[in-house]
C-alpha cells in the first residue's frame, strides 16, 4: 500500500505539515506496512511557502518592514536549482501583524513583501512565485513595487505615503528607478478569488472591512484603487481592473502593469510546484483535507482540488478535516470514498480544537477503518 497524504492547513491548529504528520500517524496505525508521503498542499495563500518547504525547497528568512512600519520577520523558500523562490504577502504584509484598525487598514502596506522580492532577486531567482493572502493592506502593491524603485507622485510632484489611504492622491507613476531585473524574471501570482480591483466586487469593499475599515474608509480605499487604475492606464494602456486583482488587497494589479506578471489560479501552481501529479502516479490511496470542509471547498480547490486529480486517475481519496458540512453524496462526485471530522471524533469543536493533533490522527484511522 503506498498512501499519499495531501492536505492543507488546518486554520489557526495545525500547518499543513503538522496535518501531514497527523494523518501519517493515524494511517500507519491501519496499515503498518504502508509507504506514507507526505506533501502538503495550498491555495497559494497563506501556508504556500511551508507547502514548498516541505517539497524541497530551502526556507530563507529576512527581516523586513510590516504592513504598518514594524520590523518582522518572513519567511520564504528558494530552489538553488531551478531558481525558482515562493513568497507570500502573509508572511511580510500579513494581517495579524496589524491590529484591525480604521486607522491601520488605511496605513498598511505591502513593502515589506517587495523586500523578500528584492532578496529572492540577489539570490539569483529568475522565477518568483507569490502566494496572495491573509493580508493588512488595500494598496494594490503599490508598496512592494515602490521597495523596487517605483515613485508614486502627488499633484506637487512629492512622493505619497505609503498605505492605500494615500492612493486617492496619486496623479502620476514614475516607473524609472525601477529594478530592471524584474524584466527577466517571470512572476507568477497565486491567487483563489476572482474579485477585480475596484467596486463592489473589489478589494476595498469585499476584503477592507476585515481589515479594520469602516464604510468611510471603504469608500476611501476603493477611490484610491479607482484613481491608480486610471493613472496607470493613461499612462501604460493597461488596463489592471481584472478578474484576480483584488487578491490580496489589490496586489496583482500594478505587478500585471510594470512586472509582466501572470496572475495564475492558485491551487493549480502550487500543485505544479510540488509535482503532485507526478506523486499520484505512485500512490495507491490519498488522504488529504483541512480545517473546515464546506460548501466553498466543492469549487475544486485545495483538498477536492486533490480528490478530482487522484480521481481522474481511479485512485481512491479520503478525506479528514476539523470539520465537513457537506454530504458523502457531494464528496463521492470527487472521489471521496470516506470522510471524517475531528470534531465528529472528539465530540465537540472545542475538544477538537484543544487537540487537533490527536483528534485528527484518530479521525484518520477511523475513516480507513471504513473502507
Amino acid at each position: 500500500m503506498r498512501i499519499l497524504i495531501a492536505p492543507d492547513k488546518f486554520k489557526g491548529t495545525l500547518t499543513g505539515p503538522e496535518a501531514a504528520a497527523a494523518m501519517a500517524e493515524g494511517a500507519l496505525r491501519v496499515y503498518p506496512d504502508a509507504v506514507v508521503t507526505s506533501l502538503p498542499i495550498a491555495d497559494g495563500g497563506e501556508g504556500t511557502v511551508e507547502a514548498a518547504v516541505a517539497a524541497g525547497f530551502q526556507e530563507r528568512l529576512n527581516a523586513v518592514v510590516g504592513p504598518i512600519l514594524k520590523p518582522v520577520g518572513a519567511v520564504w523558500g528558494y530552489n538553488t536549482e531551478s531558481r525558482v523562490a515562493v513568497i507570500e504577502t502573509a508572511q511580510a504584509s500579513g494581517y495579524l501583524l496589524s491590529e484591525p484598525t480604521v486607522e491601520n487598514s488605511l496605513r498598511a502596506h505591502s513593502y515589506g513583501s517587495g523586500q523578500l522580492i528584492a532578496a529572492a532577486l540577489d539570490a539569483g531567482a529568475t522565477e518568483i512565485i507569490i502566494g496572495l493572502g491573509g493580508s493588512a493592506m488595500t494598496d494594490a502593491g503599490t508598496g512592494a513595487l515602490r521597495a523596487l524603485g517605483l515613485r508614486l507622485l502627488d499633484a506637487a510632484g512629492n512622493l505619497v505615503p505609503l498605505g492605500g489611504g494615500s492612493l486617492i492622491d496619486v496623479v502620476a507613476v514614475d516607473a524609472t528607478g525601477l529594478d530592471p531585473r524584474l524584466a527577466g524574471t517571470k512572476v507568477r501570482m497565486a491567487v483563489d478569488v476572482d474579485n477585480t480591483l475596484y467596486g463592489y466586487n473589489g478589494a476595498a469593499h469585499v476584503f477592507g472591512p476585515q481589515k479594520g475599515a469602516d464604510p468611510d474608509a471603504v469608500e476611501l480605499l476603493d477611490a484610491g484603487l479607482r484613481n491608480l487604475a486610471s493613472v496607470v492606464r493613461e499612462a501604460t494602456g493597461v488596463d489592471i481592473d481584472i478578474p484576480g486583482a483584488g487578491a490580496a488587497g489589490g496586489f496583482p494589479a500594478l505587478f500585471v502593469a510594470y512586472a509582466d506578471a501572470a496572475i495564475e489560479r492558485g491551487f493549480d501552481l502550487v500543485a505544479d510546484l510540488i509535482e503532485l501529479e507526478a506523486h499520484l502516479d505512485d500512490a495507491d490511496l490519498v488522504i488529504t483535507g483541512e480545517g473546515s470542509l464546506d460548501v466553498q471547498s466543492l469549487s475544486g480547490k485545495g483538498p477536492l482540488g486533490v480528490a478530482d486529480a487522484a480521481h481522474a486517475r481511479g485512485i481512491p481519496v479520503v478525506v479528514v478535516a476539523g470539520r465537513i458540512t457537506v454530504t458523502p453524496q457531494q464528496l463521492a462526485v470527487h472521489g471521496v470514498v470516506a470522510a471524517v471530522s475531528a470534531t465528529d471524533v472528539a465530540g465537540s469543536p472545542e475538544a477538537a480544537l484543544a487537540d487537533a493533533a490527536r483528534y485528527t490522527t484518530l479521525a484518520t484511522s477511523e475513516a480507513l477503518n471504513g473502507i
